[in-house]
């Protein structure tokens, strides 16, 4: 049973893949609050009626006010880049997941619950819990070898875990609400011809390609298929192999489908940083120099118990 649960929730990576995937996933956090941070400013200045606080904020009896808003996006933002490049980790990574939980959990409580912020939230939280200093992290001095371990595949195994879940629960959800009609009928069709027609009379920025494709009804039973099979087949990436490069660009190649009917972006996916966790992604840092300076020891040993 151990070992079935170890081959089930871990698997074996080097610490420079996750490493990596750490630079990779706090660059994109890191952008993201940068852009997200007048969203949650803005939002602050609503009206205290409209915040209907949700998750860990739920028991909030008001909203933050704009400046302490402002000042825990500046420490969040601050947060994030140490927690890129690794510095002080141990004590810098817990911080910074819980200062990202909170503020996008605030923006949340005043409207739409965005579940790619939540996929972030998680995998932030996931390699805040993980030796993901183990490798590429600033001021490194205890070297270790490069043998994939369990050490340093757990946690990119269960970020994987989280995506895989995250998919088929999307998938669900569209047979749940649209029946078996999401896969032969005109559900998917109404869908892309309202959200544009919608757009287009508030003035908002919508497709012109998906509201020329709606004339074409035999178009969408293929595409409503395509994908659920995407959503309800990312099991298929517990295979390992190639299988996880596959599903991961049917899964990227969904979303782009997505920006293109309904111009709804989805950025982490898009990004392709949704997958990373999927991917052999230590061969990236072999084309940046940076990463072999003598400031960033990429073959530092996390000292805090994670031997």
């Amino acid at each position: 049973m151990k070992d079935l649960c170890r081959s089930w929730f871990s698997e074996e990576a080097p610490a420079r893949r996750l490493g990596v995937v750490r630079i990779l996933v706090g660059l994109y956090a890191t952008v993201f609050i940068a852009i997200r941070s007048f969203h949650w400013l803005d939002v602050a200045r609503l009206p205290v009626r409209r915040f209907d606080p949700v998750g860990v904020l739920g028991g909030l009896t008001g909203p933050f006010s704009p400046t302490v808003v402002a000042a825990l996006s500046g420490a969040t933002l601050l947060a994030a880049v140490a927690f890129t490049l690794g510095w002080r980790f141990r004590m810098v990574a817990p911080v910074f997941a819980t200062l990202l939980l909170v503020m996008t959990t605030h923006g949340n409580s005043w409207g739409q619950i965005l579940h790619t912020e939540n996929l972030l939230v998680l995998h932030v939280i996931i390699l805040a819990l993980s030796p993901a200093d183990a490798a590429y992290a600033l001021g490194g001095r205890t070297p270790v070898d490069n043998t994939p371990r369990h050490d340093f595949g757990w946690a990119l195994r269960i970020m994987t875990l989280v995506v895989v879940i995250a998919y088929v629960i999307a998938g669900l959800a569209k047979l749940r609400n649209g029946g078996f009609d999401w896969l032969t009928g005109d559900v998917l069709r109404n869908q892309v011809a309202h959200d544009n027609l919608r757009k287009i009379v508030l003035g908002d920025v919508h497709s012109p390609i998906g509201a020329w494709l709606v004339q074409f009804g035999w178009l969408f039973p293929p595409m409503a298929i395509a994908s659920v099979l995407v959503e309800l087949g990312a099991p298929v990436v517990l295979l390992g192999g190639r299988w996880k490069a596959a599903w991961a660009s049917a899964a990227w190649a969904f979303h782009v489908g997505v920006l293109v009917l309904m111009a709804i972006l989805f950025p982490y996916p898009i990004s392709g940083i949704a997958f990373v966790s999927m991917l052999p992604v230590e061969k990236l840092a072999d084309r940046v120099p940076f990463l072999h300076s003598p400031g960033i020891d990429h073959t530092k040993r996390a000292a805090e118990g994670h031997g």
